[in-house]
């Protein structure tokens, strides 16, 4: 009899020695949240498993769930290179490196005879991860920079793909795609519920329904079943605590954030008839508010939690270091990288971050709002 995909992942999860949990470039709460619950459940299997993702370190918002650890924004020591020398033949007496551009070269000298090149061979180790499980990934691509600098350790490494979202190309050996699920937190509750009820403990319950929460922006989306409805019910009868999340996701902000979210707000603008609500942020608020640009995810948080009716939300902001950048969301069947494609975007098709050739924000604003208005009006 043929294993269940459930139980296929399960068996793929027990025999793997180093997991590593990836994310998309720009991780959604849902995602994070999700990842730490995972891991924790991984540990209960023995299996110790990094998180990463190129967009960086975790939301500060999540710092009260109990299983956080560090989020790394690279995979450091992917794969080594061995030089496996023949020393039978001549012994070493000095061994040495030196660069010149980006060319790495190793001296070795012998202390008598030579060697010759047929006594030097190279050879690579395995790669440090034998099982990738990505949450929340559309398609590879939306993995951002690590997609693009391990392409061949994707390619070569087992895939196990988590998500909920229609769009999601299949790209894993195993493939957790459940779309009538609103979020990561949600499919994955409902895969170990299957396969081992008592793996899901207190903390791992309020870390799956913090990502169900927040995807669904307090169960206000127009996605919320009766079975979404169900499975959160029954993480909270396993110890989540709704009002807890709810409290620290919304609620608890430093002044600096709740400074720079009065002037976001303040500059709040709409078009409802195409479900478009936008806003900007200049360098001077960041300033007058004392905000650091890791504000940002709070405040991309709060817009999308006050405006659960818009289907595409767009923050633009003048970036530290001198230009415009944007983040915009966009509700599904929209996708957020069509819609901002003309402005080099990168992320999911929920999130995307755009890169505009404009260094003037007002002028910013016009082109990538002018731009949203014309293809939204086309679709509506």
């Amino acid at each position: 009899m043929s294993l269940t995909l459930p139980d296929q992942i399960l068996y793929a999860l027990k025999r793997a020695e180093r997991p590593v949990i990836v994310l998309p470039e720009l991780g959604h709460v849902d995602h994070f949240a999700s990842a730490f619950a995972l891991s924790a459940i991984l540990k209960k299997l023995g299996k110790e498993a990094e998180i990463i993702s190129s967009g960086g370190r975790a939301p500060e918002s999540l710092s009260f769930l109990k299983n956080t650890k560090e989020v790394k924004g690279d995979v450091p020591n992917l794969r080594s290179l061995t030089i496996h020398l023949n020393v039978g033949k001549a012994a070493v007496d000095e061994l040495s490196y030196s660069k010149n551009g980006d060319e790495l070269r190793i001296h070795i000298s012998p202390k008598s005879g030579f060697w010759e090149r047929d006594d030097v061979k190279i050879a690579t180790t395995a790669y440090r991860y034998d099982l990738v499980i990505t949450l929340g990934a559309g398609d590879l691509k939306s993995l951002g920079a690590l997609q693009t600098k391990y392409a061949g350790f994707f390619f070569e490494t087992p895939i196990i793909n988590v998500d909920h979202t229609q769009g999601n190309e299949h790209f894993g050996q195993f493939n957790l795609v459940d779309v009538g699920a609103t979020s990561v937190g949600e499919t994955l509750f409902n895969l170990f519920e299957k396969l081992d009820p008592n793996l899901i403990d207190k903390d791992i319950a309020s870390a799956f329904l913090t990502g169900m929460i927040a995807k669904t922006k307090s169960f206000r989306t127009p996605n919320v079943s009766p079975k979404t409805l169900e499975t959160a019910s029954a993480l909270i009868a396993k110890g989540a605590d709704r009002e807890e999340i709810v409290e620290k996701l919304y609620r608890t902000r430093s002044v600096e954030t709740l400074k720079l979210w009065g002037r976001a707000l303040s500059r709040l603008k709409s078009e409802p008839a195409i479900g478009l609500v936008w806003s900007v942020l200049t360098r001077s608020d960041f300033s007058q508010a004392s905000a650091k640009d890791d504000a940002l995810d709070d405040i991309v948080s709060e817009l999308l939690s006050t405006t659960p009716t818009a289907k595409v939300v767009v923050l633009l902001y003048e970036h530290k270091d001198g230009y415009v950048a944007g983040r915009l969301f966009a509700e599904r069947p929209l996708d957020a990288l069509a819609l901002s494609a003309p402005f080099k975007a990168s992320g999911t098709k929920e999130s995307s971050r755009l890169n505009i050739s404009e260094s003037d924000i007002v002028e910013a604003e016009r082109h990538v709002i002018g731009h949203l208005k014309n293809v939204l009006t086309q679709i509506k």
